[in-house]
């Protein structure tokens, strides 16, 4: 059965998915790198980088691997396809990661400025979505063909699939960093109101775990 779920999706002891003064340079915000060291030295971080045969395989590895399975089409707010504001200048910009994205199916990148679809090498297909959220879910529910609709992030454009209760199951990794600033994910959302609870969590060396499932 086909599931939208957030998975691998990083956030500090105080709440925040990204550190504050977001930059081209600093993508994540200051301090935002922390939040991922648990997944960096992880087998299947490694292989997305070229190195199939390195890395860490413990419970990390899990979640990370585990996250990427079943996964038929992507959602990603716009920040998280590149730094560029307003119209799109130009076709330069094909988004963080090279010429080979690791998602290797259709993705739908919420904006309010028209581009034509961009196709990338692995299967990646970036299709860019002018018509709101919810038109962004049926058209990746379409192109996933039973398969889960994972939503990447970031912050804003998960908080927006929870307020609507659009979200089946959040997996986060809580890291053992404090930000103090930037984006927060849960700042004001009831969720028990909105109908979530706490289905499962597990720790390792480097975080902990969490698995929020929508009653």
């Amino acid at each position: 059965m086909s599931r939208v779920r957030v998975a691998a999706f990083s956030v500090s002891l105080d709440g925040y998915g990204a550190g504050p003064d977001q930059s081209l340079a600093d993508p994540l915000g200051r301090g935002g790198e922390d939040l991922h060291q648990w997944v960096f030295p992880t087998r299947t971080f490694r292989a997305m980088r070229g190195a199939p045969d390195e890395g860490s395989t413990g419970l990390d590895d899990e979640y990370a691997r585990r996250s990427f399975d079943n996964v038929g089409a992507w959602i990603l707010g716009r920040n998280m396809f590149g730094p560029v504001r307003g119209p799109w200048p130009d076709g330069e910009w094909k988004g963080w990661w090279g010429e080979e994205p690791p998602y290797h199916c259709p993705v739908f990148v919420l904006t309010h400025h028209e581009r034509p679809p961009l196709e990338m090498a692995g299967g990646t297909i970036f299709h860019f979505v002018t018509d709101g959220f919810e038109a962004a879910l049926d058209r990746a529910r379409a192109a996933a063909d039973g398969k889960d609709v994972r939503i990447g992030g970031g912050v804003a454009t998960v908080r927006q699939y929870l307020e609507a209760r659009l979200i089946d199951e959040l997996h986060l990794a809580y890291a053992p960093v404090l930000l103090g600033g930037g984006e927060n994910l849960f700042a004001g959302l009831d969720l028990p109101a909105l109908g979530y609870r706490v289905a499962s969590h597990v720790a390792s060396e480097a975080a902990t775990h969490i698995m929020i499932q929508r009653s």
